[in-house]
């Protein structure tokens, strides 16, 4: 993959591919010809300020275009674009690292590159997360939408000239400005993968297309996730799951929490939900929480995963401990612990209420140590 100096002979390519995508996330999310004629004429995609390069694949074709402005500035932005048809294959990423390499290859030597995008746009947030670029700053209601005519959240992301050469990746240390109070570095989270497999299972992030199966196995299993889930006690609805599921995905971009979907490596079949929660990353630590669907109950499928997921804390996110609580009564999550090698270390006495509010109940705290 390499990015291909765009040229002025090349205009009928640029306008027919700005006017036969779609970009819903950008302020015209259809541009017509026009608009991109005298973007060109007035040097909104080359000047001394501007370069534009086709994102080509192994096989030449153009599957992008990213466009790099503010060039005599030490801290250029970028405008990344990928087509309707060539996203979902991982060629954002990949555009970006080149775009960085682009930029910290001038002569000058740029200190940082940035861009921003919409707080919802969560492909592209995906695709700097990817590219080691970190979040710098959440701005509010700094997105305007003409098609909506509304305001939404926007997002900028950075990365440093060290970082890049050193491949590295280094938080925002964030201070609250109070004079004479103290200030914490951030811890640093490593980069890891987004997707791995066990004997049987293949583990990874959501996706907002998996809505519909994990809500019919909710469906299906709710006799079993009533008794313990607080989430499954209304009616389950399609529009639930997917808002659930864009909150997880955004919170795995973000690092906040880690869920992961389960599917089985022979069929494909989606069998439940696991992840690491409650994280703390400056110890670091994690707690496993998990669900099965009803179905696959009884094959060992669950603490397959957990214990893959308990190794990819350990030996990809340098865990110093990771946890599993569960009810006292839950005999069946209590022997997935058990049976994943958790030790239990303590009970704690009316720590918790039932789901439906009316019960107290013990909490069995399990526990790893590196």
């Amino acid at each position: 993959m390499h990015l291909q100096e765009w040229t002025m002979e090349e205009q009928e390519q640029l306008i027919h591919f700005m006017t036969k995508n779609t970009w819903p996330y950008h302020g015209n999310s259809h541009p017509g010809r026009e608009l991109i004629e005298k973007a060109i004429e007035e040097g909104g995609y080359e000047s001394d300020e501007v370069k534009t390069f086709w994102v080509e694949n192994e096989n030449g074709d153009k599957v992008g275009i990213v466009k790099i402005y503010d060039l005599q500035d030490q801290i250029p932005l970028f405008d990344l674009r990928i087509a309707d048809v060539s996203r979902g294959h991982g060629y954002g990423p990949k555009a970006l690292r080149l775009v960085a390499e682009y930029v910290f290859g001038l002569s000058g030597k740029k200190i940082r590159l940035e861009g921003h995008t919409r707080q919802d746009n969560l492909a592209m947030r995906k695709t700097f997360e990817r590219a080691g670029f970190v979040k710098e700053a959440h701005m509010r209601k700094a997105w305007f939408s003409p098609k909506e005519n509304s305001y939404y959240d926007a997002v900028t992301y950075g990365i440093t000239r060290e970082d890049f050469i050193g491949g590295t990746t280094t938080p925002v240390i964030w201070e609250d400005g109070e004079k004479g109070r103290s200030t914490f570095s951030s811890p640093q989270i490593p980069n890891f993968p987004d997707s791995f497999e066990s004997e049987r299972l293949v583990i990874r992030a959501p996706q907002l297309g998996d809505a519909q199966e994990a809500w019919n196995a909710i469906r299906k299993s709710l006799p079993a996730l009533r008794k313990w889930m607080p989430w499954a006690q209304p009616e389950p609805e399609l529009h639930m799951t997917e808002e659930s599921l864009r909150k997880a995905v955004a919170n795995f971009i973000t690092r906040e929490d880690l869920r992961f979907h389960l599917y089985t490596k022979e069929t494909g079949e989606f069998v439940g939900s696991s992840g690491l929660h409650r994280i703390d990353w400056a110890i670091p630590k994690f707690e496993i929480g998990y669900w099965l669907a009803t179905e696959f109950e009884g094959q060992g499928y669950m603490t397959e995963a957990v214990q893959r997921i308990e190794q990819f804390a350990f030996e990809q996110l340098g865990a110093r401990r990771v946890e599993i609580r569960c009810e006292e009564g839950n005999t069946k999550s209590r022997s997935v612990a058990e049976r994943a090698g958790f030790i239990l270390e303590g009970t704690l006495k009316q720590d918790s209420l039932s789901p439906d509010g009316n019960v107290l109940r013990n909490t069995c705290i399990y526990a790893k140590i590196d």
